[in-house]
């Protein structure tokens, strides 16, 4: 099986590269999940699989990486700490090579106190600076008890940074850390503010590391308060809340956002990741309006 290095050789390229979220389905059914897949073929330089997002239960993102894969597609396999000790991470990471799986973003996991299984233990053994560098301990050939490995990875690492974070001192050290550690690629949360962003990406590229600015699909007013209420480092302005409100389709609004905030993207950074969480069909009409 061919093994697909595209997110990589275009970040390379100096193109400005665009990547999406794709989320695995609750069961067994894929065909929901392959008919998006499908529809973002060829328009995007990789699909980021989500490892069961917002704690809530999903088909395993390994699984679904491989499905991608065998679509034509670059999968950016998603890793949270919240899951899995130290062992079940290096195991899984070295099954994801074997299966062909290149791309790798460490992420720390939201905590299942906000999921559909609260009663589950959350394990976060290590946390997602760590994991990066668990990562490149095994692109290095070794594993985190310093046993020399037979055969090693050689993974396309990444990591995610909120730029709009307040306080962002305690997010610029975690970034700093996250990069010393290996990280290459970084896809950041969701930015409003680009003139804010700018800054951070003038400063973050210094480092030599490819940032992508996170765009997230607004799909109506009710959704943006409800992320100024509820998710920390994201606020949406009240000027864009507005333009929701007043507008008769508002996922329409949303989407004609979001392509504008692509277009601006474009201006200055290496690339976008569009979040359209549930709504990958849009993700086509954001990338032909950007």
């Amino acid at each position: 099986m061919e093994i697909k290095t595209r997110l990589k050789d275009e970040l390379s390229s100096g193109r400005f590269v665009i990547t999406a979220e794709i989320c695995p389905p609750r069961g067994t059914d894929v065909s929901s999940f392959l008919e998006k897949a499908r529809l973002l073929r060829g328009r995007i330089a990789a699909a980021n699989v989500t490892d069961n997002q917002r704690a809530v239960m999903r088909l395993s993102s390994l699984a679904c990486s491989v499905l991608l894969m065998n679509e034509g597609i670059d999968p950016v396999f998603q890793m949270t700490c919240r899951d899995r000790n130290r062992l079940a991470i290096q195991s899984d990471l070295l099954g994801a090579w074997v299966l062909g799986v290149k791309n790798v973003l460490a992420l720390t996991g939201d905590h299942v106190a906000f999921g559909d299984h609260r009663e589950a233990k959350a394990v976060f053994d290590i946390d997602s600076v760590q994991l990066v560098g668990v990562v490149e301990t095994l692109n290095s050939g070794r594993n985190m008890n310093g046993t020399e490995l037979r055969g090693k990875p050689d993974f396309y690492t990444g990591a995610v940074v909120a730029p709009e974070a307040d306080p962002f001192g305690p997010e610029w050290i975690k970034f700093e850390k996250k990069v010393a550690s290996g990280a290459k690629f970084f896809q950041t949360q969701a930015i409003y503010d680009m003139d804010k962003f700018k800054e951070f990406f003038d400063k973050a590229s210094n480092t030599g590391v490819k940032v992508m600015g996170g765009i997230l699909l607004l799909k109506s007013a009710k959704m943006a308060h409800y992320l100024n209420n509820n998710v920390p480092g994201v606020t949406v302005p009240s000027s864009l809340i507005e333009e929701l409100e007043g507008a008769s389709d508002q996922l329409e609004k949303g989407i004609e956002i979001a392509s504008r905030q692509v277009r601006e993207l474009k201006k200055f950074c290496h690339g976008a990741h569009i979040m359209a969480i549930g709504q990958e069909e849009s993700v086509v009409k954001i990338i032909e309006g950007a």
